[in-house]
């Protein structure tokens, strides 16, 4: 059991990048987990009545999770695209690289927001700092007002996160549906067993969606998911709830095993053979990333019915008539039913 993988560390134990009395702000960078490629995440808390202030991303598209409470989103992308949304727990949201955006929490508890960006070191610029970049006179001509206008703006750096100064106030309208708005918990789950359920936040279901998705894939204590590799994407994976334990395959054929709790954040890069499975009786719930917008796998499952058994036998060097009575599985479940106990070697 490694206690140091290089596959994975915890979010919420990471160092903030900030906090104050209205929030915080924590990330998991390639900085932070050097195997990153192409996506990384951050955890933001909000107290009620906090605003996280306008941003935007250079280099990333975003999608974020709303773990608990509830958010208002506004943003303005290219071309004068404007939209304004309310954020529930179970719910997600996406944010093109380069639109300015706030989050602010709208409810009566701390919220708290997953997000997943496209990029292993991104970048943001803030509103504020923006307009302290520009002169006086600059800001002036921008709005046909005088220089002494700003007079006020005493150029501090960015605060991230601060309260609001009057009451809270959302329009009917903000609760209507949204292009950005995806409610995945409340997707009727593509893949639904006894043992666990699927819910897919891809393209295939949310047309904002271009180069990144995620999986919201929970898992009794009977379940498993089974051992796969992604061939064209690289996974990223959040434990929003419960206890797991992870082995991860690499090229020079080293075997990491490691124990996941929540908070904990995981990568495996493109390719690498891996699986999950439940540690305790409470099952668990991870939030799956991935830097595509139609992740696909292969699981060792179809991967027994692809081959013959005498091309198995000579690959496992045993009799034919040794080898399991594999399945038929023309197509991959994702998630399996646990016979074994935990351990079992038989």
């Amino acid at each position: 059991m490694s206690e140091n993988s290089p596959f994975w560390v915890s979010l919420t134990e990471t160092e903030p990048r900030f906090q104050n009395e209205f929030g915080s702000i924590r990330v998991v960078d390639a900085a932070r987990l050097s195997v990153l490629r192409r996506l990384s995440i951050k955890r933001v808390t909000l107290a009620p009545g906090a605003i996280r202030e306008p941003q935007w991303n250079v280099d990333a598209n975003q999608i974020s999770y709303v773990i608990s409470g509830q958010v208002l989103v506004s943003m303005l992308a290219n071309g004068g695209e404007f939209s304004s949304f309310v954020v529930g727990e179970g719910q997600m949201y996406h944010v093109e690289s380069g639109a300015v955006y706030h989050i602010e929490n709208v409810g009566d508890v701390e919220a708290e927001i997953v997000l997943a960006l496209r990029h292993e070191r991104p970048q943001h610029f803030s509103l504020r700092d923006s307009f302290s970049a520009m002169s006086n006179p600059v800001l002036g001509n921008t709005y046909g007002l005088p220089g002494s206008a700003f007079a006020a703006f005493d150029r501090p750096p960015a605060e991230e996160v601060f309260a609001r100064r009057g009451p809270v106030s959302v329009d009917p309208t903000q609760r209507l549906p949204n292009a950005h708005l995806f409610d995945v918990e409340g997707q009727h789950a593509p893949l639904s067993y006894a043992y666990g359920t699927a819910r897919l936040a891809r393209k295939q279901f949310w047309a904002a969606l271009d180069d990144i998705s995620m999986y919201s894939l929970s898992i009794k204590e009977n379940g498993m998911r089974e051992p796969h590799w992604h061939p064209k994407t690289a996974e990223m994976g959040y434990v929003a709830k419960g206890r797991a334990r992870m082995r991860v395959l690499s090229p020079d054929v080293q075997v990491a095993e490691y124990e996941l709790k929540a908070g904990d954040v995981y990568f495996v890069p493109r390719a690498y053979p891996h699986h999950i499975e439940v540690l305790g009786d409470d099952g668990f719930h991870f939030l799956i990333f991935f830097d595509q917008p139609m992740p696909g796998d292969v699981g060792y499952r179809a991967t027994a019915t692809a081959f013959s058994r005498e091309v198995l036998a000579g690959t496992f060097g045993m009799p034919e008539r040794e080898l399991p009575d594999f399945p038929y599985t023309p197509r991959d479940p994702l998630i399996v039913h646990r016979e074994n106990p935990i351990g079992a070697e038989s």
